[in-house]
């Protein structure tokens, strides 16, 4: 049995102990701080945008030479298949190497046209210091990049807690930073408790939180960081609609519900996980979609560790006890939970308002466009949606009426560096990615000159 707030890699499938890593100790942490704190006031404060960018270039680089390598640490870690780890350590290099080639611009003063007066007016945008990140098991390359790659760029420092089952990769994370030529204290790795970063957040050493996980965790933290007066992002949990309104090749709507769904095994905050289907295609897509969901139970991965699988088990009891039909091929082995359909929940019942983050669809049937959006927005999270429809004013229609902070039309993995990700309601706050990942923890301070 592993201890609690140890970090331990442990084999997802069966469960069993592989290695176990100590806990930092209080003085470890406090150095962590101290050395970031450090580096941001001699380093980061006097290197040119350009500098920093080609820092970011080299990470973007050693991610490529090294992808194969890090996609068996987190194969060992979170037992996700090594080529879909593989795809991951790639997409993060992208998105270091998109900051790379952005940050000058990004970062370039923004005029201000003055409205009377004479002089000028201009927005420069400045790093505000230390950043405590508090990353997640489901992908711990690419989260790790959402939040290190703009901020990093931007010139602000990281002390990086990642989950207790990431032991190696976050380790790997940091050597790599170390070698792409970062100076020591920029990027720190610590395998902090959870009481060591709730003290983390209050110190006056740290100026700003990112976390991503579960909404109740989220909610700490934000507690935590508000009593602070600390800034935080938080990208929490999702229970994004699917929403297909007509298609004209059903076979290919269906493959993307079965992507949207199943990628890395269902455990995806934005993965789509209520499908709700128009009336005239609900039983041939349910049909298809069916027939899919089952041809991929041998060859699905496990989640995440065998108490992962357990709790979707028990939600999709529970949600059967609450008259919905569950069709799957297996029964749940270990951490090998099989991938199935739930029809007949109620949008009423307790169950329908939990995220289920396993490689389990929940498919509605609805008579409207009205009773669609409807049900898409009936969820207490609001990250992601998708939208499938032959009529591209009723696609910009819908996208308008969903209560989500991304909208896809008529397609899935259509992320990109340059896109913003993150969402509204019980989903979270603040925005990664693209030109507003950048301005998140920024000081975007107002120089004012009056003629002289």
């Amino acid at each position: 049995m592993v201890k609690r707030h140890t970090y331990a890699v442990v084999d997802p499938a069966s469960g069993k102990l592989v290695k176990e890593y100590p806990t930092a100790t209080d003085e470890t942490v406090d150095a962590a701080l101290d050395a970031a704190a450090e580096v941001y006031a001699h380093w980061s404060r006097q290197t040119p945008v350009e500098q920093r960018a080609q820092l970011l270039h080299t990470v973007a680089t050693l991610h490529g030479e090294r992808s194969r390598q890090l996609a068996e640490i987190i194969h060992r870690e979170m037992g996700k298949p090594v080529e879909e780890a593989v795809g991951e350590v790639e997409f993060s290099a992208s998105i270091y190497r998109y900051y790379a080639e952005n940050a000058e611009k990004f970062l370039t003063d923004e005029p201000i046209e003055l409205l009377e007066g004479e002089g000028t007016a201009f927005v420069r945008r400045q790093p505000v210091g230390v950043l405590l990140g508090i990353m997640p098991w489901n992908y711990p390359y690419y989260q790790v990049a959402r939040f290190a790659a703009p901020n990093l760029a931007l010139g602000n420092t990281i002390v990086l807690k990642h989950a207790s089952q990431c032991p190696e990769s976050s380790a790997a994370l940091q050597q790599l930073f170390t070698d792409a030529g970062f100076p020591q204290g920029c990027y720190v790795n610590v395998r902090a408790t959870g009481e060591q970063i709730g003290r983390a957040i209050a110190d006056p050493r740290v100026q700003g939180v990112s976390f991503t996980g579960s909404e109740q965790a989220g909610a700490e933290v934000a507690e935590k960081a508000g009593r602070s007066l600390k800034k935080v992002v938080l990208e929490l949990g999702g229970s994004d609609p699917f929403i297909v309104l007509s298609t004209d090749d059903l076979d290919a709507t269906v493959q993307a519900a079965v992507e949207a769904r199943f990628e890395n095994a269902g455990q995806a905050c934005n993965a789509g996980k209520r499908f709700i289907v128009a009336d005239d295609v609900y039983d041939a897509f349910l049909d298809k979609f069916t027939e899919k969901v089952l041809a991929l139970t041998d060859g699905l991965a496990p989640l995440s560790s065998v108490a992962a699988a357990e709790y979707v088990e028990e939600q999709v009891g529970r949600a059967v006890d609450e008259g919905a039909t569950f069709v799957s091929a297996r029964q749940r082995e270990g951490a090998y939970f099989p991938p199935g359909v739930l029809t007949g929940l109620s949008p009423a019942s307790p169950s329908a308002a939990e995220e289920l983050f396993g490689p389990v669809a929940t498919v509605y049937r609805v008579g409207s466009e009205d009773e669609a959006v409807e049900l898409a927005n009936d969820t207490p999270y609001g990250l992601g949606s998708y939208v499938f429809t032959t009529d591209a004013e009723q696609a910009l229609r819908v996208a308008d009426r969903i209560e989500a902070g991304m909208v896809f039309i008529n397609g899935v993995g259509l992320d990109g560096a340059e896109l913003p990700f993150g969402g509204v309601k019980l989903s979270g706050f603040g925005r990664e990615l693209g030109r507003a990942g950048i301005d998140e923890f920024a000081n975007k301070k107002l120089i004012r000159t009056a003629r002289t």
